[in-house]
C-alpha cells in the first residue's frame, strides 16, 4: 500500500501542479486582499477536488460501460500522462500551465478565478482526471486501493490549498529556475509512471510478457 500512495501522491502532484497553479494564481490576483484570496483559493480547491474524484471513482466505470477495457485504459491513460510530462520536462511554453492565450485574457477580465481558471483548467484538468481514472483503474476494484489512491489526492489537494494560501509569498521567495527546477523533477518521476501504465496495459492485453 505504501507503493500505492506513493505513485498515486506523485502522480496527482505532478498532473495537479500545485506549484504553477500558486505561481498563475499570484499573477492573476496581485491587488486582491488576503482575506479574498483565501476565500478564492478555498472555494477553488474544493470545486477541483469534487470533479477529481468524480473522476476517479466514477470514470473507470462509465469508460467500462462505453466497452473500454482495463488495458485499453491503462494504455491511452499513460500516453497523456507521458506527453505531460514531456512537457514539464522540457518546460514547454503552456505546458505544464495548462491555459491557453485566450483563456489567459479571460481569466485576467474576471473578477472570481475560482472557477475558471483556478478550479478547471488549471487544477482539475484533463491530466489530473486521466491520472484519476488510470490509479483507480489499477487498484482493480480492491477497496483499499481506492480508499488509498483517494486519501493521496485529498493529501494533494491540501498541499496545494496551502500553496495557494502561500502564492505570493512563495513567488517572491523562489525564482523561476528554482520552480522550473522542480517541475522538470517531478515530470521525469511522472514520466516513468507513465512508461509503466503503457507496459501494464499492453502487458494486460498480452502483448508483453509478464516479466516486464
Amino acid at each position: 500500500m505504501l507503493e500505492t500512495a506513493l505513485k498515486s501522491f506523485t502522480t496527482f502532484f505532478a498532473t495537479i501542479g500545485p506549484v504553477e497553479a500558486a505561481v498563475l494564481f499570484a499573477t492573476l490576483t496581485p491587488k486582491m486582499a488576503r482575506a479574498e484570496r483565501q476565500r478564492i483559493a478555498l472555494r477553488a480547491t474544493m470545486i477541483a477536488t469534487a470533479i477529481l474524484a468524480f473522476f476517479t471513482l466514477l470514470g473507470g466505470p462509465i469508460l467500462n460501460q462505453l466497452g473500454v477495457s482495463i488495458a485499453a485504459l491503462q494504455t491511452a491513460g499513460g500516453i497523456v500522462l507521458l506527453l505531460i510530462s514531456l512537457d514539464m520536462i522540457f518546460a514547454r511554453p503552456g505546458g505544464s500551465i495548462k491555459l491557453t492565450p485566450p483563456e489567459g485574457e479571460e481569466a485576467q477580465t474576471r473578477e472570481d478565478v475560482a472557477v475558471f481558471p483556478l478550479a478547471t483548467p488549471l487544477l482539475a484538468g484533463p491530466g489530473a482526471m486521466s491520472a484519476g481514472i488510470l490509479l483507480a483503474a489499477n487498484a482493480h476494484g480492491e477497496p483499499l486501493g481506492l480508499a488509498v489512491v483517494v486519501a493521496s489526492l485529498l493529501a494533494v489537494m491540501i498541499v496545494t490549498l496551502a500553496l495557494l494560501y502561500l502564492a505570493h509569498e512563495l513567488n517572491r521567495m523562489f525564482s523561476l529556475t528554482a520552480q522550473r527546477v522542480l517541475v522538470r523533477v517531478f515530470g521525469i518521476l511522472l514520466a516513468a509512471i507513465a512508461v509503466q501504465g503503457v507496459f501494464n496495459g499492453l502487458r494486460a492485453a498480452g502483448f508483453m510478457s509478464p516479466g516486464l
